[in-house]
């Protein structure tokens, strides 16, 4: 674990952008409206008041009004939903690791729905890196896994997937731009 921290520690000071001041390029939001260029680097911890609905079809997986937001520059925000919100009867553990430079190892998790299995649709951290704490054991989802039957919402909005399939940001609709993930992103 020595050798992945230190990397990604090296990692960290690669980063083009930190979210002390917009690049020309950003979208200038309006009134009611946040810049994603405006979240920090290191990523911060937001609390969610707004509801947060995950279902397959008719199938309610997860609903809470306790998520909490990563807000990093460039990128959408990712929700993390408490385990005790999610109806872990249809989550299952599912193969693979991956290794984020803030957070730390990451776990994946598959829904099984009535009409069939959504591979690695979520993901947690058992025991997240210092300063994310709060978010271990709690359970991100993409947007537009199996296919977009995976239906994310905030207060009755179905989110759109943060571009690119890599990352599992959440655009909603008070969120501007442009996201990571998108053609020629990849320093930022």
């Amino acid at each position: 674990m020595t050798s992945r921290k230190a990397g990604s520690d090296r990692t960290r000071w690669g980063w083009r952008y930190s979210g002390q001041s917009r690049p020309p390029f950003a979208v200038v939001p309006q009134p009611g409206q946040e810049s994603v260029w405006d979240y920090p680097r290191p990523p911060r911890l937001a609390r969610e008041r707004r509801e947060v609905v995950v279902r397959v079809g008719e199938l309610e997986i997860a609903r809470t009004r306790s998520a909490i937001r990563v807000l990093e520059t460039a990128s959408p925000p990712t929700f993390y939903l408490p385990p005790s919100n999610c109806r872990d009867e249809y989550l299952e553990a599912a193969t693979g690791r991956s290794w984020c430079e803030w957070k730390g190892e990451a776990s994946y998790w598959s829904i099984l729905a009535p009409d069939g299995r959504l591979e690695r649709a979520a993901w947690s951290y058992r025991e997240p890196r210092p300063g994310f704490e709060p978010i271990a054991g709690y359970l991100a989802f993409y947007p537009d896994a199996g296919g977009g039957r995976l239906v994310c919402t905030v207060d009755g909005v179905r989110v759109v997937p943060q571009p690119g399939g890599f990352y599992g940001g959440w655009i909603t609709p008070e969120l501007v731009g442009p996201f990571k993930g998108e053609p020629g992103s990849e320093g930022w």
